[in-house]
């Protein structure tokens, strides 16, 4: 049993946190280890992210994904963020790829943004499509059948696997059962492969190596054991709600490692109770860095964000809700949300390489101006608060 440690209070405070405000204040959360943590909850006057600007490398970040270059090779598709453990990637892929692939650095997690495929890989065949996550295990080899552009987010676990998290006194069929995941077929698609020869890419310490067959290595009549890749898609999940209090991203938690946390947001109803907030609390992960990446939907927290869109908020950065989300933070017009989002909390802060880094702003620019509903120099106060 854990044991029940002090809260402490001064002044003018909520003894439930996101729920019962006092009057005219807004709620700031200031936590450890993601929302896992020792935390404290701050009540203020004003909104805590009404600040005028800022200067130096802590500054939140957003990207237009989908205006990346297709390319046939994963491998060489630069990174958007990056740590020692994680990297994050989206690849655009715009005819099949005539190689395999194998990553020797650590699991990789994909989720299908747009356009159907086939997927072939030492265990068999799965055909994929929008909103389906793939888990692959470190060391298969794969490769894509497409007849239309794929847009597919990268996500990479280096040197670590990529597991179901943890359900706790939820048990462990919440969010979704694990018989829903699927594993790849030796079906008559896998078996009619054509015998070509095929050159395998094989990344390890993040360099490429090629290595080339007479034929095609992907000729398995059979297998059995407990490590396979896994696809996952996002309408089979089930959230969990609770219609009198907000609860933390923490609860969405979809996959894991040991160095970060994957979630996900799916439709679900607004909380009813006339006293619970009815959007994210503002917040700031002292130990996390925090990504979304937002698939489909309307995103009630943001203003005018973009499907095919990332958002990064380094630890330490507080944020929450904008402006006119605020608007709602107590009541909402509709009775659930309906919003479609991949959030990826790093325990390792990530960076943005140099060469993104030189895009970024061009590719917020054209997000906003093609969005409409304000004007670029307004991107930092009001687009990634």
């Amino acid at each position: 049993m854990p044991s029940i440690s002090p809260r402490w209070s001064q002044g003018i405070v909520s003894r439930q946190a996101h729920r019962d405000l006092p009057e005219g204040t807004f709620e700031r959360e200031v936590g450890r280890e993601g929302f896992g943590g020792p935390s404290t909850q701050f009540y203020h006057r004003r909104p805590p992210t009404d600040w005028n600007g800022f200067s130096g490398p802590l500054q939140p970040r957003a990207w237009n994904l989908t205006e990346s270059p297709p390319d046939e090779n994963l491998f060489r598709v630069s990174p958007v963020l990056q740590s020692a453990h994680t990297t994050i990637r989206f690849w655009q892929l715009d005819k099949s790829t005539k190689d395999l692939f194998r990553n020797s650095d650590g699991d990789t997690l994909w989720f299908v943004h747009q356009g159907s495929s086939e997927f072939f890989c030492d265990y068999g065949h799965l055909n994929l499509s929008p909103g389906d996550y793939v888990v692959i295990p470190k060391g298969t080899m794969w490769r894509v059948e497409t007849q239309e552009e794929v847009q597919i987010l990268v996500i990479e676990a280096i040197g670590q696997r990529i597991r179901l998290p943890e359900r706790g006194l939820l048990g462990h069929q919440a969010l979704f059962d694990p018989a829903k995941l699927d594993i790849p077929q030796i079906d008559a698609s896998f078996q009619d492969q054509s015998d070509n020869g095929y050159i395998v890419n094989v990344k390890r310490l993040n360099e490429q190596s090629s290595i080339e067959y007479s034929y095609n290595p992907l000729d398995a009549v059979g297998w059995i054991g407990d490590l396979a890749p896994v696809r996952l898609n996002i309408q089979d999940l089930l959230p969990v709600t609770s219609h009198r209090y907000h609860l933390p991203p923490s609860v969405h938690a979809t996959f894991e490692s040991d160095r970060m946390m994957i979630s996900t947001f799916v439709p679900r109803p607004f909380e009813t109770d006339a006293t619970a907030l009815k959007v994210p609390f503002f917040h700031s992960n002292e130990d996390v860095d925090e990504v979304i990446f937002y698939h489909a939907g309307d995103f009630f927290s943001r203003d005018g964000i973009q499907p095919g869109s990332l958002t990064f908020h380094p630890a330490g950065f507080t944020h929450g809700p904008q402006s006119g989300a605020q608007q709602s933070m107590f009541k909402q017009k509709k009775e659930r949300t309906n919003e479609y989002a991949v959030m990826i909390d790093s325990f390792d802060p990530l960076c943005v390489p140099g060469e993104i880094e030189s895009k970024s702003n061009a590719n917020v620019e054209s997000a906003i101006y093609a969005n409409g509903d304000f004007e670029i120099k307004d991107y930092v106060s009001r687009w990634v608060r």
